[in-house]
């Protein structure tokens, strides 16, 4: 069997410590580390079921000097993205997203397709949606989304 995670998101942070620190936090577990040869956490790499996170330094790796790391330090990082993660609780992982002072976009709500979700923009820049499917989705949720929005 491959132990490779068949989805990958790289992010780019300032500190790849105290990132892998908070994503540890909502579940990813750690499973390997890179360190500069000044001692320095470069890379995490983390994992949650079938996704892999890695969690970069935002500059030197692997585009140093180059337009795209330019890009990425202008900013806004992530801008346009939200990674989705389903969750056991979509309130526990708010609460401990709010104490460690991200943006809570979307407080927990009960969607009409059939959902419970909230959305956050971590300390880094990023946005997350945290969802559950409620036990009774509606049997055509896109349906049921659009009429939400444009009924």
């Amino acid at each position: 069997m491959n132990d490779e995670a068949p989805f990958r998101i790289g992010l780019r942070v300032e500190d790849v410590s105290a990132a892998a620190a908070f994503y540890e936090g909502l579940g990813f577990e750690r499973t390997g580390t890179l360190s500069s040869p000044d001692g320095r956490i470069i890379m995490a790499i983390l994992r949650r079921g079938d996704l892999q996170l890695l969690v970069d330094a935002l500059t030197g790796m692997p585009f140093p000097g180059s337009e795209r790391e330019r890009g990425t330090l202008a900013g806004p990082r992530g801008l346009g993205v939200v990674i989705g993660v389903a969750m056991d609780d979509v309130e526990a992982a708010v609460d401990y997203c709010r104490s460690a002072v991200c943006e809570i976009a979307t407080d927990p709500v009960d969607a009409p397709w059939g959902e419970r979700y909230a959305e956050v923009v971590d300390p880094y820049g990023y946005a997350w949606k945290f969802f559950q499917v409620l036990p009774d989705p509606p049997h055509d949720s896109l349906g049921s989304a659009y009429d939400s929005w444009f009924g």
